[in-house]
């Protein structure tokens, strides 16, 4: 059996499995704490493009499963990377979410690389979606992750 390189991270967020699902349905709410703008909720077969506007960064993504209230999965990058989106819920008022990242096709020191990029990536949004959903704060996380620093 072949190990498979993944990113994985976790969190648990003090919120309905339903409404932290949502969150990342639905651009109005995830705009609070990941990218600036979409073309639209994620839905099954759909593709969607999600903004970084303060980066100028965009990219298409392929909605490939949604199973309500447990799992998103989706393609996004060039070449395309596998993304699930895993909610489980520990009670009524509380969700475990893990991000898996996986499909790299990257080797050597660049897979290493894009393992440190997207682990902190998510991490980022991981963090930024508990403060929003908890506390109604909006941290600027991602807004404020890369800098430019004038020399």
């Amino acid at each position: 059996m072949k190990n498979i390189p993944t990113v994985e991270c976790q969190m648990m967020i003090r919120k309905p499995a339903s409404e932290v699902f949502q969150a990342f349905i639905d651009p109005a709410i995830t705009t609070k704490f990941w990218f600036t703008k979409s073309s639209g909720k994620l839905e099954t077969g759909k593709t969607v493009k999600w903004e970084w506007e303060m980066y100028h960064v965009s990219d298409n993504i392929e909605v490939k499963t949604i199973v309500p209230d447990q799992q998103i999965t989706i393609e996004w990058g060039k070449p395309a990377t596998t993304v699930d989106f895993i909610f489980t819920a520990l009670s009524n008022d509380t969700t475990y979410v893990v991000i898996k990242n996986y499909g790299f096709h990257e080797t050597g020191d660049e897979l290493l690389a894009a393992i440190g990029n997207n682990t902190g990536g998510f991490t980022t949004v991981l963090d930024g979606l508990k403060a929003y959903l908890e506390h109604g704060i909006e941290l600027n996380l991602v807004r404020d992750k890369f800098l430019k620093l004038k020399s």
